[in-house]
Order: C-alpha cells, then structure tokens, then sequence
C-alpha cells in the first residue's frame, strides 16, 4: 500500500477542510511547495494535490503550484480538481502530473471519461469517488447524488476505470479513522484498484487498512494527520506493507 502525503490547495495555500466544507478551512502552509517539500524530505516517494479552487470553479487553478511541485520534487504527483474537459487532463498531464484524477465530469458529461482514458490509458486517469452519507458527491463535494458507490463503480468499470480514489467525506478532516467495513466493500466492488481517503488520525487506522488483506487497496491519502503531527511520514511508512 503506497502512502500519499496530501497538498490541498485553496487561494494558493496549503489548507485541510473539514468534511470537505470550504468555510472551514485551516491554512497549513502559505506555500505548496513547501509543504510538499516536507513531506518529500520526510522520505514520501508520491504526492496527492489537490486543486481545491478548480473543484470549486470547474476549471484547473493551480497548474503552476502542480508544476513547481512535479518540477523540483522528483517524486511522482497525482493532480484532481477542476479536470472536466480533455483539454484540462491534458494540461495536468502535460504541467507534471503522473496522474490526473477525474471528479465530476466522469459522472456528468458524457464520453468524456472513455476519451480521456483512450488518450491517456488508464494508468494515468483515475476517477474520484467521493461519498457523502453514502451517496456520490459532486461539483467539489458541494452536491450530493442519489447513486450509491456499489452502482457507480460497477459503472464506471463497465466504461473502462478500474483505478479509483475513493473518499468517505464524511469523514474527511475528521481524524476519526476509516469505516474498515465500508472500505472492505468497496475493494470487493472494484476489479481494479483503490486508493483511499478520509478520517485517517493515527497509525493504528493504516494498520487496519493493510489488516483488510484486499489486494486492490493500492494506496492510502493523509493530509490532516501528518499536518498535526499525530504521525510522521517516516512512521506511517514503517508500518508493515506500506
């Protein structure tokens, strides 16, 4: 399981939200780069960024903070938010983005996903499944669909992705830890791969991921653990299979 330091960025800082709200932030760093440094100088060997001013506008916001980051760092940079046109996974792709995550638009606008996965190949487009009270969320998790996580990635493996980042909004920020038996049922959905997201708050929370023994877990996201110090990336990678 690959750990995947997290750089949420807002009006060009590095901040967390809580429950994916956006009134309530706090700015870690005023510097993306920086952060992202940290991490890298920590021993991480992949970066998640997030481009929370594109999720909000639709349109990417922080393609020169991505390219700083892919450009300095040496380490390999999955980039979402905001990507919901071809042109725009292209121009992640092309600012140093190894992957580029698809929200919104794999769900709303039709053949965008198939194009970009023909263009790209799916080792470079992952979809983002983000889930709020057990329902898919959308347009920078700000709306919630009726379609539950079992019906969309049964879906979106029928349209060519099997390469998921999924998200527990709910638990987002929170420090909580995962739901292990949600998480269990999604690895069992997915033919592909999961990388997951939300409440991670200590070491105890990985071991109980990699403890779930489902080969498609490929990858964990933290952002506010390691911000506050209830871990270090250098701990978080010594726990086993990590």
């Amino acid at each position: 399981m690959t750990l995947y330091p997290a750089i949420d960025i807002l009006e060009g800082n590095a901040v967390r939200l809580v429950k994916g709200e956006f009134d309530a932030k706090k700015v870690y760093d005023e510097d993306p780069l920086a952060a992202a440094r940290g991490w890298v100088e920590e021993g991480a060997e992949y970066l998640h960024v997030v481009d929370l001013d594109g999720a909000k506008t639709g349109t990417p916001k922080n393609l020169e903070n991505l390219r700083r980051i892919a450009g300095e760092l040496g380490v390999p940079v999955q980039y979402g938010g905001g990507l919901r046109s071809a042109q725009a996974v292209a121009d992640a792709l092309t600012a140093g983005a190894a992957r580029a995550i698809l929200g919104t638009a794999a769900f709303t606008q039709p053949g965008l996903l198939e194009q970009v996965l023909a263009e790209h190949g799916e080792e470079r487009v992952l979809v983002s499944v983000d889930v709020r009270g057990g329902h898919v969320t959308t347009a920078g998790w700000t709306e919630t669909s009726e379609i539950t996580t079992e019906a969309v990635i049964g879906s979106l493996a029928r349209r060519g992705a099997s390469n998921l980042v999924f998200t527990n909004v709910d638990r987002d920020g929170m420090l909580e830890g995962p739901n292990l038996e949600e998480v269990r049922r999604v690895l069992q959905a997915c033919e592909g791969s999961v990388i997951y997201s939300g409440g991670i708050g200590q070491l105890s929370d990985l071991e109980g991921l990699t403890g779930l023994g489902e080969s498609t877990l490929e990858g964990v996201i933290v952002g506010k653990a390691l911000y506050e110090r209830r871990f270090t990336v250098k701990q978080a990678l010594a726990v086993p299979q990590i």
